[in-house]
């Protein structure tokens, strides 16, 4: 029995079996054991390499800068036009929320998924493995009804909580599910089994392209050129 397991496995794993020759002779048991104990200190290598990212990631986010603004009078005029101007001094962020968000704080939390396909892609001559994509789609998913369904359940009873950017939520939304469809329509309608250079190039420009509507969405983008289109129009009337 251990025979036919190492047969089957050794030629076709990365680094396991761990000594192909003789591990047919160890005790069964005593496999799983050194196994189990490799898993958990493969998971907690994981673990503070994950830990020391975020926290690298935290401190680019967090970075601000200084501005100065002019200070008003009591009349509402900007002090800064007279010749000895008053600022006030503030600190603002770097990084936008909304931007750090999609891109540095998901890398660092879907690393370990990301470079565990890249592995098996690489090692399996550029042809899908058994455990690369079903983790990218599987974490996806989770974050996406287990996350959510948490974030909702632990709400205290009585309280409410509201969605403070609701055009980014909805933005982010969309593609979450739109995500899902593409990736049906790649691998079973539009050339089935097969991934083509032109859908992959295509499922990579989608990242960029929600980073900039969801950026656009943070800042009221459409709201303010319809306010701004609005206006002429009055203009225009008159």
């Amino acid at each position: 029995m251990s025979e036919q397991f190492v047969d089957i496995y050794s030629n076709g794993t990365l680094i396991l079996p761990f000594f192909p020759e003789s591990e047919s002779t160890w005790n069964r048991y005593a496999r799983a054991f050194v196994y189990l104990l490799a898993l958990f200190y493969c998971f907690l290598g994981v673990n503070i390499i994950a830990d020391v990212f975020m926290a690298a990631i935290e401190v680019i986010t967090s970075k601000t800068k200084k501005i100065k603004i002019a200070r008003a009078n009591v009349n509402g005029d900007l002090e800064g036009d007279e010749p000895s101007p008053h600022f006030d001094v503030i600190e603002v962020k770097i990084w936008n929320d909304t931007v750090s968000n999609l891109t540095l704080m998901a890398l660092g939390s879907s690393a370990p998924e990301i470079l565990l396909s890249i592995i098996e892609i690489i090692k399996n001559g550029f042809e899908p493995g058994e455990l690369g994509p079903g983790t990218i789609v599987g974490s996806a998913s989770f974050n996406l009804l287990v996350i959510t369904s948490i974030c909702i359940f632990v709400i205290p009873e009585g309280e409410t909580r509201r969605i403070k950017e609701i055009n980014v939520f909805a933005c982010t939304s969309f593609f979450a599910v739109f995500a899902y469809i593409w990736l049906y329509l790649v691998i079973e309608v539009i050339t089935p089994g097969v991934i083509d250079i032109w859908e992959a190039v295509v499922t990579f420009l989608f990242f960029p392209l929600i980073v900039l509507l969801a950026f656009a969405a943070d800042k009221n983008f459409w709201r303010k050129q319809m306010d701004v289109d609005g206006d002429w129009n009055q203009m225009q009337s008159k």
